[in-house]
């Protein structure tokens, strides 16, 4: 251990304990004695520490909302390894920086552990003044990040990509998308189930737009009755129809420079569709009543959760309005194909939940398993519901499986196959196994199979026989 180390000296303004200013570490081995020796090195040198001995109990560490500046694990651990430590921190909070000790032979599996997101690795045996300086400068990259988000808060109210929480590929995808689409004036046909936040990408799209500074008008054609809906979108002049007592513009002309937003366009009468076409093909609204048109400059965006090529083949949509609408296509996967979401997703909604009722949640590992499990047909809007009837529900502070009231039909985990022979319900058990540790190790195969405890040629094998397919 080094006999001095550099003096730093507080602001006077600054009046934060040191251990916090230094920073929280968590420490993980599964050799007791490792962890308390490198337990008091760094609280002898200012830093807040907590202690976790194996990767069990650095899971039940990680679950707290609290995350930590720095995680510093061993690699090679039995049940729970170093790289599942890893993932699991960095679901916690990514701004987390993780150190992998490791031995001399396994410098592979740290670069690889690196390359998925750790920041450095420390071969053992290693010298206190080695892992010193590298939890310092870990810690020191945390509060850089910390900063830049204190600062970018204006950025990210302008953007709103932020409100969107993932970390799935089909998710990551999309909002690349939502990027380079927003940069244009293009017309785009949002389309998706319900409850998978078509709106949050139109809100993304106008506030990654030239035009974030203008208005943003969203309306629901569904919510507008029939005989109102064209005076509502196009205004009417005096006189237009009983109880027209003066002129009113309408939506589109209040939101010209910025964009408008059609939610449920399905919904919409095939006689107003043709004024709907011509107002986009034109850029003009004619007011009800009036002869005279008015130039109108939007961006238009439509959102649905019907599929329009049928409903054009029932003669309920027109087909030019539909090739008006769809010149880029966006698809909002079901929540049921982004899996990895769903743990984000419930803590950030839990998380919501107890800052508005000034309580104290989370969740245990078994629940978020079995949210995990539930195909969610009502979506993003039914996690959250989900999520929020647990906490109210719960006389506990931690969440577990039965209070999660999911349907699964009658059973008490994910639906069984048609075929319900006993193989065909282990092949189900074992896919389920195997597709969540994936998730779980970010597509490291290697990292699975110790998960799982098998060797990589048996995880290979039944990879193959039940079509499994990383990315």
């Amino acid at each position: 251990m080094p006999n001095s180390e550099p003096m730093i000296v507080p602001s006077p303004l600054d009046t934060t304990p040191a251990d916090a200013r230094k920073g929280r570490v968590l420490v993980v081995d599964d050799h007791p004695n490792m962890v308390t020796s490198l337990a008091i090195l760094l609280r002898n040198q200012g830093f807040q520490v907590e202690e976790a001995v194996g990767g069990e109990a650095a899971y039940a560490r990680l679950s707290d909302e609290a995350s930590f500046d720095v995680v510093v694990t061993d690699l090679r651990m039995d049940r729970v390894d170093g790289m599942a430590v890893l993932q699991r921190a960095l679901e916690v909070s990514r701004s987390t920086q993780v150190i992998i000790m490791t031995a001399f032979g396994s410098i592979a599996n740290a670069v690889a552990a690196m390359k998925a997101g750790a920041y450095e690795y420390v071969t053992k045996p290693f010298s206190d003044e080695e892992l010193l300086i590298k939890v310092a400068h870990a810690a020191e990259k945390n509060r850089l990040l910390a900063h830049v988000r204190l600062y970018s808060d204006e950025f990210k109210d302008r953007y709103r990509l932020d409100n969107i929480v993932h970390r799935s590929e089909p998710m990551r995808d999309l909002l690349a998308r939502v990027v380079r689409v927003a940069q244009t004036d293009a017309t785009v046909l949002v389309t998706g189930e319900s409850g998978t936040g078509k709106e949050l990408i139109a809100r993304a799209l106008h506030a990654n737009s030239r035009r974030a500074q203008q208005p943003f008008m969203p309306v629901n054609c569904a919510a507008i009755p029939e005989t109102l809906l064209e005076s509502e979108l196009f205004g009417h002049a005096k006189g237009a129809y009983t109880g027209a007592l003066k002129a009113r513009r309408g939506l589109f002309e209040e939101a010209s420079g910025g964009t408008f937003f059609f939610d449920e366009i399905a919904e919409t009468t095939v006689s107003f569709q043709a004024k709907l076409l011509r107002a986009i093909q034109e850029g003009e609204i004619r007011r009800v009543g009036e002869n005279a048109a008015t130039k109108v400059d939007v961006r238009v965006i439509a959102a649905t959760n019907v599929d329009l090529k049928i409903a054009i083949q029932e003669k309920r949509f027109r087909e030019d309005l539909y090739y008006r609408l769809n010149v880029v296509p966006l698809r909002v996967p079901a929540l049921r194909e982004r899996r990895e979401d769903i743990p984000l997703l419930s803590r950030y909604f839990l998380r919501r939940f107890d800052e508005r009722n000034e309580t104290r949640h989370n969740f245990s590992d078994a629940a978020l398993d079995r949210l995990t499990a539930y195909d969610f047909p009502g979506n993003v809007r039914e996690l959250e519901n989900v999520v929020e009837q647990a906490a109210a529900l719960t006389g506990h502070e931690t969440i577990g499986p039965a209070d999660v009231l999911v349907d699964f039909g009658g059973h008490t985990g994910p639906p069984l196959p048609k075929d319900n022979s006993l193989s065909a319900a282990v092949d189900a058990a074992e896919r389920n196994a195997i597709e969540r540790a994936i998730i779980l190790c970010d597509h490291d195969l290697g990292a699975v199979a110790r998960l799982l405890r098998v060797s990589g040629t048996t995880l290979w094998r039944k990879m193959k026989r039940l079509q499994i397919r990383r990315r």
